[in-house]
């Protein structure tokens, strides 16, 4: 992150009216902004570094989502998706595919820039090193690293974070709600069904069996709660 600024932004939006106003409200901001107002202009610049992408899904060489994709496969800078889809699915689909937050046209700039200082804001900077199941899992919160077993594990921002509030309180049952305001920073009415999805991902990935898990039990009714055991320091 440069010093002086906040931190620098990708926008990747074909608008260019909705684009002009985002980069206006990031820079008065502080934050340093770069504009794509296309899916291979973005890939571009990605040889440079962004503590953030905000990301249309509606571009006029390729979807969004493919987009999305192709930046979670080297990449888990936290991207917001920008986008007039508004249906539960497509926010759980988009969250599904790697995406940290999903904000919906029309929208306040005001209430965007909020949430891109509350993902940077949640990076915590911890030096603790967490180890639970006789070292099956091990989570780096300074560096967002998480390691089954031996074998690092690519998480995106939000499901390190998720992963991280529930580990931090084992055996203590979590909501939605709790969940997206530890992770989050804020309440968004709406988003806590779209923990579930992060959840989901996230047994995927850690869990020997997902169908049948070890370490995040879903209560029913109410959230989840973390069930391994933290190791001895």
């Amino acid at each position: 992150m440069d010093s002086g600024q906040r931190g620098t932004i990708l926008v990747v939006e074909d608008e260019k009216k909705i684009s002009d106003i985002v980069r206006v409200y990031l820079e008065k901001d502080g934050f340093r902004t770069v504009v794509a107002d296309t899916g291979e202009k973005a890939i571009k610049s990605l040889k440079e570094h962004f503590d953030l992408i905000i990301l249309d899904l509606l571009l006029p060489d390729m979807q969004g989502e493919e987009l999305c994709s192709l930046i979670r496969e080297s990449s888990d800078v936290p991207i917001i998706m920008l986008t007039a889809k508004s249906g539960e699915e497509d926010r759980i689909r988009g969250l599904g595919i790697g995406a940290d937050d999903y904000v919906v046209k029309p929208f306040s700039p005001r209430e965007l820039v909020a949430r891109v200082k509350a993902h940077l804001r949640r990076t915590r900077k911890s030096e603790k090193i967490r180890s639970f199941n006789n070292g099956a899992l091990k989570m780096d919160a300074a560096n967002y690293e998480m390691k089954k077993g031996d074998v690092m594990v690519t998480l995106t921002p939000t499901e390190f974070k998720i992963l991280l509030a529930l580990a931090e309180k084992p055996g203590r049952v979590l909501s939605r709600l709790q969940l997206v305001n530890m992770v989050q920073g804020y309440n968004f009415e709406g988003y806590d069904r779209t923990i579930d999805a992060h959840i989901k991902n996230l047994r995927h990935k850690i869990e020997d069996d997902p169908k049948n898990p070890t370490l995040i039990k879903t209560i029913y009714a109410i959230g989840y709660k973390f069930i391994g055991t933290p190791d001895e320091n």
